[in-house]
């Protein structure tokens, strides 16, 4: 039996198998080899591998965790978790079925992109969905902001704001804002389209969006943040509370709902939180900080003495 096995290879995946390594813990990291950040090529914010690639940021994760002994990753999908903290089994796609005192959930999420084409193409190259994420690389360079909520409103008001006096909000159809934030974008000069977005297509910092009326509209970049759903059902299946962002509500100690189940990285979040804050670093901040409090939980099991709280 396993101490813990981790659902997810991604930064909180692997940081909380380190972790739990050090302390001598035997982990299983169950990675599908798909990742929320594949298409991008770089990554920022993080303290030493500013502009690093998120591919090679996990292969060298990997390779720091292959001193471990008592760690094991492998590449498979988790199918079904049955029964309860301390006895837990993991069905994996691959057939077999492995047995963990404890579980740690961090498949993360996925995007949602918008039918439009060129747009999946573009996604992490050209098409951003986070301003902290690549606004830096995207200042003075003609943007647009693609979509028509309030979200997106208020997405083109912030790039204006840090990164550009040339924003453009492509509402693709009406765009479904108060009268009081239609004013603020006129005020910020931020011209607004309301025609069908038909198409992105171009090269990276020179994009060309395509309407389904009027003219064309060259940009050095787009902005959308597109919905996102859980990658993983398995933390409903299990019973744990959802936020109603679809987020898996956690306590500061990263635990769910559900004893012996925990979460970590865009996966979860805490209720006081507004939404998941889906960067590679805090991400694996979070898998530390689960594997910490997992640890704890494991020793005072064992000597019969819980977690106050």
């Amino acid at each position: 039996m396993f101490d813990v096995i981790v659902v997810g290879g991604g930064p909180a995946g692997l940081n909380a198998a380190l972790t739990l390594g050090r302390q001598r813990r035997r982990v299983l990291v169950v990675d599908s080899g798909t990742y929320r950040n594949e298409p991008a090529e770089e990554m920022h914010m993080f303290l030493s591998r500013d502009g690093f690639p998120p591919a090679e940021l996990r292969r060298l994760g990997r390779e720091e965790l292959s001193r471990y002994s008592t760690v094991e990753i492998r590449e498979d999908l988790v199918v079904a978790v049955t029964g309860a903290a301390d006895d837990f089994t993991v069905e994996l796609a691959g057939g077999s079925s492995e047995h963990a005192r404890r579980l740690l959930l961090a498949s993360g999420q996925a995007d949602v992109l918008p039918e439009v084409e060129g747009v999946a193409e573009q996604f992490g190259r050209g098409v951003y969905h986070c301003p902290f994420c690549h606004g830096f690389e995207t200042a003075g360079k003609p943007l647009a902001v693609l979509g028509g909520d309030f979200s997106h409103a208020m997405l083109a008001l912030y790039v204006a704001d840090r990164f550009s006096d040339d924003v453009v909000l492509c509402a693709n159809g009406p765009l479904e804002v108060s009268e009081e934030l239609r004013a603020a974008l006129a005020d910020h000069k931020i011209e607004v389209r309301e025609e069908p977005v038909t198409r992105v297509d171009g090269v990276q910092d020179a994009l060309t969006v395509h309407f389904a009326d009027g003219a064309p509209l060259e940009r050095g970049a787009v902005f959308h943040r597109p919905v996102s759903r859980q990658r993983s059902d398995l933390a409903a299946s299990l019973g744990c509370e959802l936020l109603p962002d679809g987020c898996v509500r956690v306590n500061a100690m990263q635990q769910t709902t559900v004893a012996g189940v925990y979460a970590a990285g865009d996966t979860a979040r805490l209720a006081e939180l507004v939404g998941p804050t889906p960067f590679v670093i805090t991400a694996a901040a979070d898998g530390a900080k689960a594997a910490i409090w997992l640890e704890q939980d494991l020793f005072r099991s064992s000597v019969n003495v819980p977690i106050p709280g």
